[in-house]
């Protein structure tokens, strides 16, 4: 097995619109795709991270719409399951009237899986003579079943991981950094391609968010007035802020993921290629740095879940980018990687994830501040040590340490953020016909 091919297939891929409920669609249109009728009903249940992203977000081609149930039942509708995380793009208005029909009618439920600490979504629709449910589970497009009529189509359990989880993670979260690392030893042309084409497609929807007037044209409003110097600092997070605030919009333009995130893929490459530019690194050893992001993003998520209670945006990725910078200009070093990590986890540890919105720029700016301050300061020779809270002795327990507060310490705070999110009339004001989380 190779590790690397592993994270690049399953968690560094394209994807249109935000990739919880685009989840969604794509399972639908999975069961849709072997129900061989119309679709009458759909049901769907979904892990309580997949539930809150599924809020907020707008779904592309759908004149500013929301929701998981809106995207399952477009994905329903399309039954083209080829298209993975990128099916929406062929979304076409009378599309969008057939699933919003189908989610008006009364036939559509959604309901959140209490408790649930991984990722799952589970799509079952019904026509007037079949039945088909189909499962994803532990990554979003990773599927688990599919189920005609009370028969196996698909029935795999992770891969061969008896736990339901992929079998290269459990290889991952066992190495340590230097093991980490030397997966990116020997890049192939096919790795070096791929890791090209994400740094192209998250750049060019950094172009499309400054139209929107959202936060990364309130960061260029306040460089304007003099309140932000136009720095490294301020580039780097225009441009990320400005690249979530397009895909959080709605957009219609696919971006890289990293662990499966789009806006995690966007803190990790753009603030890898945009301080290695900036420092005058050599393309090679961007690219380099940016497949030691992937991994390292990969390698976090092991420990704090595929969706996690805090902010993948600034725990994982944040740590990704903070390494990536340290790798660009000094190598395999350990000792100073670690110093990075640890300011991170120190500075950002706790931070909540509250579903993916429109608010995610603001957090992703907060991410690339502290990548960029804890990679510069490693490079210095320093950073937050065992003394300091979370951190522990060495980078890897300070990311064990992450997990435990995280998946221990934390565990209420979605159930409770779902509470929240349902109270709010402008939530409750979309036509989803929802059992209580």
């Amino acid at each position: 097995m190779n590790l690397l091919d592993e994270i690049l297939k399953h968690e560094v891929y394209p994807a249109l619109g935000c990739t919880e409920p685009i989840s969604c669609s794509y399972a639908a249109a999975l069961a849709a795709s072997h129900l061989g009728e119309d679709v009458e009903h759909l049901e769907i249940r979904v892990d309580p991270g997949t539930f809150k992203n599924g809020t907020a977000a707008i779904l592309p081609h759908t004149q500013g719409k929301k929701g998981n149930l809106l995207a399952a039942s477009l994905g329903a509708v399309l039954a083209k399951p080829k298209g993975k995380l990128e099916l929406l793009r062929d979304v076409t208005p009378e599309h969008l009237h057939r699933a919003q029909a189908l989610c008006d009618s009364g036939k559509c439920t959604i309901e959140c899986l209490d408790g649930h600490g991984d990722f799952r979504v589970e799509v079952e629709v019904t026509g007037s003579r079949h039945k088909v449910l189909a499962v994803l589970a532990g990554g979003h497009t990773n599927v688990e079943r599919i189920l005609k009529d009370g028969n196996d189509i698909v029935h795999r359990n992770g891969q061969g991981s008896d736990d339901g989880t992929l079998s290269y993670r459990r290889i991952l979260r066992d190495m340590d950094l230097n093991s980490l690392l030397s997966l990116t030893a020997d890049l192939d042309a096919h790795q070096i391609a791929h890791l090209r084409r994400g740094v192209e497609m998250n750049l060019a929807m950094s172009k499309r968010g400054l139209d929107m007037q959202r936060t990364a044209y309130q960061l260029l409003r306040m460089k304007e007035k003099g309140y932000l110097a136009d720095d490294i600092f301020f580039r780097v997070k225009l441009s990320v802020a400005s690249a979530v605030d397009a895909r959080m919009g709605g957009i219609d333009q696919p971006v890289m993921t990293s662990g499966g995130s789009g806006n995690q893929g966007i803190v990790a490459t753009l603030t890898s290629c945009m301080v290695g530019e900036e420092m005058n690194i050599e393309e090679e050893r961007i690219i380099r740095s940016i497949a030691v992001a992937h991994t390292l993003n990969a390698y976090v998520k092991c420990y704090v879940g595929e969706l996690s209670v805090v902010c993948g945006c600034a725990m994982a990725a944040g740590i990704a980018a903070a390494v990536a910078i340290v790798y660009q200009q000094a190598g395999s070093d350990t000792a100073k990687i670690s110093l990075a990590v640890n300011s991170v986890i120190g500075d950002l540890g706790g931070l909540i994830c509250d579903g993916a919105k429109p608010g995610c720029a603001l957090k992703s700016v907060t991410a690339v501040d502290t990548a960029i301050r804890s990679g510069l300061m490693a490079l210095d020779d320093y950073g937050l040590t065992v003394d300091d809270g979370l951190v522990g002795q060495t980078a890897e327990e300070s990311i064990r340490n992450l997990g435990r507060i995280t998946l221990e310490g934390m565990w209420q705070v979605d159930s409770t953020l779902l509470k929240i999110l349902k109270e709010k009339p402008v939530i409750n004001a979309t036509p989803e016909h929802r059992s209580d989380p």
